[in-house]
């Protein structure tokens, strides 16, 4: 029995002098054992695969520059787009009801303060005015002859008073000489009533005859010319569209400046006072030397910017109103 476990084992030993390439020289106990050695470490290998501990994911973390570009100042200054504009500016309208007859204003002509630019027919505007002044004359001449009448009471009262001392008048004459000395002298105090009524009637009726000329309320230049001789002006339209209600558009130049809007974000970065460089889109190389007015105090709740006023240094003939206009606030240590 010892015998036979001896001769198993030499069996299953290798040996080392034979070549192990060679099919011929391994027995079949030698591919028996190779193969379960083979088979051994394949399956350790499948098992250490499937036990092996599943690494945790590695989180990427994304920086996001986003609301940094919101925050951030723009390179190179603040800058923002607007448009000039007029703070003078208005369309004259007639303040009453009239016919044109001339107008006597083109577009890009200067004008004067208290120029007439239209005239509107006043005829019975002017009868009117002639009425009230013919009224006031009479009142002016019923008024002295209500002081001559009360002058000459008074010296009747003084002269029946000095007979009645004397008995040569009764005293019921020297009352009936006072009575009419009172009366005299209200009907003055009234003729210079209807003398102050009739001079206002007749002031009145010349203000209003004077409305039919159309003046300037302010210097500047027409840039717009709606009316024609013929056409109905009135200032509340009640023609609809067959009546025009203005005359002419006027803008003063001198009061022309830059309004923009800037981001609420930037706004801290605008003061008053502060230098600003303006680009009109029409002439991109001439740069305009400005200010800053003033900051509206109130935001846009849908554009979320607050409107600025920048005024320009000095008056440039090519600036125009509703130019578009890009500006640089400048910091003061530029």
């Amino acid at each position: 029995m010892s015998e036979d476990k001896s001769e198993l084992l030499r069996s299953l030993s290798i040996d080392r002098s034979m070549d192990q390439d060679s099919p011929a020289r391994t027995g079949p106990g030698g591919l028996v054992v190779a193969g379960l050695v083979v088979a051994s470490l394949l399956g350790g290998s499948a098992v250490g695969w499937f036990l092996k501990p599943t690494p945790k994911p590695k989180t990427i973390v994304v920086e996001s520059t986003q609301s940094t570009s919101k925050s951030a100042a723009p390179v190179g200054g603040l800058t923002a787009s607007g448009y000039v504009v007029a703070r003078t500016r208005a369309t004259v309208a007639a303040e009453v009801t009239g016919r044109v007859v001339q107008v006597l204003v083109e577009e890009g002509q200067v004008i004067k303060a208290g120029q007439v630019l239209a005239i509107l027919d006043g005829s019975l505007a002017t009868v009117d005015a002639a009425s009230s002044k013919a009224r006031a004359v009479s009142a002016q001449a019923a008024l002295e002859s209500a002081r001559l009448q009360y002058a000459q009471a008074q010296k009747d009262l003084v002269r029946y008073e000095t007979l009645a001392k004397t008995g040569y008048v009764s005293e019921s004459n020297v009352q009936a000489v006072r009575l009419k000395t009172t009366v005299a002298r209200a009907q003055e105090d009234l003729s210079r009533a209807q003398l102050v009524a009739a001079q206002s009637d007749a002031n009145r009726s010349q203000v209003q005859l004077g409305k039919y000329e159309i003046r300037a309320p302010f210097s500047g230049v027409v840039i717009d010319k709606a009316a024609q001789p013929g056409e109905i002006i009135s200032p509340l339209s009640a023609g609809g569209g067959f009546t025009r209600t203005g005359i002419c558009t006027i803008v003063d130049m001198d009061s022309l400046e830059i309004e923009v809007d800037v981001n609420e974000a930037y706004i801290g970065r605008v003061a008053e006072g502060q230098k600003v460089e303006a680009v009109l889109d029409a002439f991109p190389d001439t740069v305009l030397p400005a200010h800053v007015i003033a900051k509206i105090p109130t935001a846009s709740r849908d554009k979320a910017t607050v409107r600025v006023r920048i005024g320009f240094d000095s008056k440039d003939v090519r600036v125009l109103p509703e130019m578009a206009v890009k500006v640089t606030f400048l910091d003061s240590k530029t």
